[in-house]
């Protein structure tokens, strides 16, 4: 299930605010909950290396930026911010055309880290799996 439009453009100007480099890259919010963050980044032959494949690097940004929104989403009371200080991503498929999606949720919400899984999918295909520890930023 999608939001609506305009929940979609809320997402995705929070997306831009936050991190320039989302829309650089071209990234669009889709939801943002504090349970269930998903964006959405479309194959373009500037982000792909050799063969047209979508470069890792891509694609860790979308699943580390969905991962990003999902912990400041469920940040502690007093807390002003989150930073990840660990990712792990397993590539299990190549990208070569389409909508990348990034679905990203919260395992572990803490009051020093919070630690999120996503899951990243193109064309119905699973391609990534990746778990992050992000740091809980106090002022």
């Amino acid at each position: 299930m999608t939001q609506s439009s305009s929940a979609n453009d809320a997402a995705t100007a929070l997306l831009h605010s936050s991190m320039p480099l989302c829309e650089t890259l071209g990234m669009r919010g889709i939801k943002s909950d504090p349970d269930h963050v998903e964006i959405a980044l479309d194959w373009d032959a500037s982000l792909c290396t050799v063969n047209g494949m979508m470069h890792g690097g891509a694609i860790m940004a979308l699943a580390d930026s969905a991962g990003a929104v999902v912990a400041f989403l469920n940040l502690p009371e007093g807390a002003v911010g989150t930073s990840t200080i660990e990712s792990k991503t397993n590539f299990l498929g190549a990208v070569t055309g389409g909508e990348v999606r990034v679905v990203s949720r919260p395992l572990k919400v803490g009051g020093r880290t919070i630690v999120v899984e996503s899951e990243v999918w193109s064309n119905d295909r699973l391609v990534a799996k990746v778990t992050q520890t992000q740091i809980v930023l106090t002022a």
